[in-house]
C-alpha cells in the first residue's frame, strides 16, 4: 500500500476540503462559452474538482493513483455526471490512453516529490493535445518546509514549464479561507 491510499484508508485527506477549488469554480464560470473538450484532472482525490468541470460541459477522467481515492470519487459522483469518470493510475508513469484538451491540476505540483516535478511537466505534455491547455492551481509555500505539500513559487514554475508551454495568463484566484493569497493560478498552453 503506498503512502497515499494510507493516508485515505485513515481518513488522513485534511487536503480534501469538500468541495471543487474556488479559482476553478470561477474560471469554469468567467469561460463558460469556450468550447468544452477533454479533460484530465490527475491526482483527483475525490473528484470535487472533475465533478465541476463535468457540470460545465466538459467530458472528464479524475485520475488518481489511491484506489480509496478512486472509490471514494465514484461513490460522491451522482449517475446525472456520466462525464466525470475516474480511473486508478499514475499520471507521471503511464502511458496516455487518450489525449486530451486540458489538464487541471490543483495542487498535484507541490504534492509530488520535488525530484518528480521534470516528470510532472513531461507528463502534461504528454497527455495533451497539440495547443492543449495546462490550468493550474498551485500552493505556494516556503521551499525549505518539509512536505508534502512541497513548497514552490512562480519564477520556479515558470521556469520549469516554459520550455513546453506557452504562458496565457497568471493571477491570484479566489480560495478556501485558510490558503487566501496562497495559492495561484496559471494558464498554459501546450507549444508545438
Amino acid at each position: 500500500m503506498n503512502d497515499w491510499e494510507q493516508r485515505y484508508q485513515e481518513g488522513d485527506v485534511q487536503w480534501d476540503k469538500g468541495e471543487a477549488s474556488p479559482g476553478l469554480v470561477d474560471w469554469l464560470a468567467e469561460n463558460a462559452d469556450h468550447p468544452t473538450g477533454k479533460v484530465i484532472v490527475p491526482g483527483c482525490g475525490f473528484g470535487h474538482d472533475a465533478r465541476a468541470w463535468a457540470e460545465a460541459g466538459f467530458e472528464v477522467v479524475g485520475y488518481d493513483l489511491a484506489p480509496a481515492a478512486v472509490k471514494g470519487a465514484e461513490e460522491q459522483t451522482p449517475d446525472s455526471l456520466p462525464d466525470a469518470t475516474f480511473r486508478l493510475g499514475d499520471f507521471l508513469e503511464d502511458e496516455p490512453f487518450d489525449a486530451f484538451d486540458y489538464v487541471f491540476e490543483h495542487t498535484f505540483f507541490c504534492a509530488i516529490d520535488p525530484a518528480r516535478r521534470p516528470d510532472h511537466v513531461a507528463a502534461c505534455r504528454n497527455w495533451l493535445k497539440p495547443k492543449g491547455k495546462l490550468l493550474a492551481v498551485h500552493y505556494m509555500l516556503p521551499k525549505d518546509e518539509e512536505g508534502p505539500p512541497f513548497g514552490t513559487d512562480r519564477e520556479e514554475i515558470i521556469k520549469r514549464f516554459s520550455t513546453n508551454f506557452q504562458l496565457l495568463s497568471d493571477w491570484t484566484p479566489r480560495s478556501y479561507p485558510h490558503r487566501t493569497g496562497l495559492e495561484h493560478m496559471f494558464l498554459w498552453e501546450k507549444k508545438d
